[in-house]
């Protein structure tokens, strides 16, 4: 049967543990180096913890490498690649193909920064030898579902959290504004700054706006389509996300997940384990900049967040009357003391803290931007982050346990919900228990005390309760039936797709240009041995981005603002953005319906 998974992201060891116990059938996780979040790299003895509490559940630990290698790299990279394998981890995410040259023992996944987002491409990944190609944001289901026929390879599909507005692994916005690059973990987010669009000669269009910030990806609703198209894997985004993030979102896709496999029973979980939430998981109250399907459904507007880069939240309600220094809320939305609010008049944004409530009249900690008629969101909800924070939500594995007593001596059984079984037995010559039903009770509530164990044991089955067996001995019995069980769980492998590189596979193109960011002699010699023969000096090696196409997108500003150029535009001629001395123009290419920047400082070549 195929099997489905959950992905979750983790920051570091409590994250991944969150991750787990609330229902992830896998976590991605960074290593020290070469993530493409600096700001979440872990020691290796970290990840060996992950990987070690993971296990337990089946739950398979992906470890990031996803970052471009400089020459003088190459050895460190591998020394660390080897380190994450030896510590545990099932796959490595990686970017750049160095790696792929460096005959590792572990399953390799094509990082979404390799931009994949063609059939022809996810089809030369497999015959690469990566068992699993991550999908770029931009896809529609259409796009995704022919991807899916064309590989070999699983499919990981992003479903939820931040989007990259630019093409994965082909902006260096952020590099050309300094010495900082996404395509080496530390990407500035110049895409979330306020800019102007002119015409590049005075004339200002829009001024100080968010337009390069899209809204966050939460393809909750289209699970089952993605089944159905053949995604194997579904990607939380949020790898410097907190705790109380993991557990609500986890909580909720996991819930998604399986009302979806339940109605395919040719699908099955990849990990095992029952997880249930102690409160009502719900995306809307963790961080977001607002819900967007992107272009599942096509390329389309109303994607962008332009006012704001930041987490609006929940929409409430709007401001009724304002009275001194407080307002009545109209919305059904219960308020409390400490939540955060977010006001929307016209295209201005405040926010501020509840520090009253009384029915609906609400007294903020400040006043200023609350109007009447105002939009009212909530960005902040306390009572339900207090919720997360004091939620102790253990997963459990089912189990059974048969209980056998005979005048030779005691047996106890455990099998689990797989079938991975275990026994703890003594020798002794029991005596007749005097009361042969109370005994019998006794050792049936005995076996299925599971404590604080990975286990939650159901139906217990008890043979010869006629024969007495001490309370202790009974205990003993049960605690180590269970540790054996524990341990034959982890014995068991977890299944991996380590594979060959086949060198007579051809790469869809024979030309890679300087975006295609080639920056080691190991990922050259790869694609020239798979015949691509001109090959273009990584733009990350420049020492400068001027003259460049620095982002390529299928999210377009003209048709964000009503203003496609297939559509009869007001706006004619060339448009900028404009931030301070920087200025990039924009260009549409209106047949791929896509996007670009170019760096508008002139080239010193």
């Amino acid at each position: 049967m195929k099997r489905i998974e959950l992905l979750a992201p983790a920051r570091d060891y409590r994250s991944a543990v969150a991750a787990v116990d609330y229902g992830a059938d896998a976590v991605y996780i960074g290593g020290a180096k070469f993530g493409a979040r600096q700001a979440a790299g872990n020691s290796t003895e970290e990840i060996a913890r992950v990987a070690e509490y993971a296990h337990r559940y089946g739950v398979r630990v992906h470890a990031t490498l996803n970052t471009l290698l400089w020459d003088d790299e190459l050895e460190e990279a591998e020394r660390q690649a080897r380190a994450l394998i030896d510590a545990g981890v099932d796959a490595l995410i990686v970017q750049d193909m160095a790696l792929r040259r460096m005959n590792l023992p572990v399953e390799l996944h094509a990082s979404t920064q390799m931009c994949n987002r063609t059939a022809e491409g996810a089809r030369f990944l497999a015959e690469a030898g990566f068992a699993r190609v991550i999908l770029e944001r931009a896809l529609s289901l259409e796009e995704i579902r022919a991807i899916c026929a064309a590989t070999t390879a699983e499919v990981e599909c992003f479903v939820h959290g931040a989007i990259c507005v630019g093409y994965s692994g082909r902006c260096f916005l952020s590099r050309s504004l300094s010495s900082r690059s996404g395509n080496r973990g530390a990407c500035s987010q110049p895409c979330r700054l306020p800019w102007d669009l002119t015409d590049g000669a005075g004339r200002t269009y829009m001024s100080g706006r968010h337009l390069l910030s899209v809204r966050d990806l939460n393809l909750s609703a289209h699970i089952g389509e993605l089944l159905d198209a053949g995604v194997t894997s579904f990607k939380i985004e949020g790898r410097l996300k907190d705790t109380g993030y993991i557990r609500n979102v986890v909580a909720y896709y996991r819930r998604v997940v399986d009302e979806a496999l339940a109605a395919r029973p040719q699908l099955v979980r990849a990990s095992v384990g029952v997880s249930v939430p102690d409160f009502e998981p719900d995306p809307s109250k963790s961080f977001t900049r607002g819900e967007s399907e992107y272009f599942f459904a096509g390329r389309r507007a109303g994607v962008a967040s332009f006012d704001t880069p930041k987490a609006v939240g929940e929409y409430v309600g709007r401001v009724g009357r304002v009275e001194g220094r407080s307002f009545t809320l109209k919305g059904t939305a219960a308020l409390s003391p400490g939540d955060g609010l977010c006001f929307r008049t016209g295209g201005a944004l405040v926010g501020t803290n509840v520090n009253a409530v009384d029915g609906a009249r609400i007294t903020p900690n400040r006043m200023e931007g609350i109007t009447p008629g105002a939009e009212v969101y909530r960005n902040y909800d306390h009572r339900f982050n207090r919720l997360l924070e004091a939620s102790r939500t253990r997963r459990v594995i089912p189990a059974a346990a048969r209980v056998e007593v005979t005048d030779a001596g005691v047996t106890f059984r455990y099998v689990d919900c797989e079938g991975v079984a275990a026994e703890a037995h003594r020798a002794l010559t029991p005596e007749r228990a005097k009361n042969p039903e109370a005994n019998a009770a006794a050792l049936r509530t005995q076996a299925a005390r599971s404590g604080d164990t990975i286990f939650a044991v159901g139906e217990v089955e008890v043979c010869g309760g006629e024969w007495f067996v001490p309370a202790s001995l009974a205990a003993e019995l049960r605690r180590e039936g269970l540790e054996r069980l524990a341990a034959a769980r982890a014995a068991r492998p977890i299944p991996h797709r380590i594979l060959p590189e086949n060198l007579a596979a051809r790469y869809p193109s024979t030309r890679l240009t300087a975006e295609e960011n080639v920056t080691n002699r190991l990922a050259e010699a790869f694609y020239r041995d798979h015949e691509v023969t001109e090959i273009e000096r990584g733009l990350d090696l420049a020492p400068t981005t001027a003259g460049h196409t620095v982002m390529r997108s299928a999210y377009c500003i003209r048709r964000e603002i009503g203003e496609c150029l297939r559509e009869r535009p007001r706006l004619r001629g060339e448009l900028y953005l404009e931030r301070g001395a920087q200025r990039y123009r924009l260009v549409f290419d209106c047949a791929r319906c896509e996007m670009s920047l170019v760096d508008c400082r002139k080239s010193t070549k």
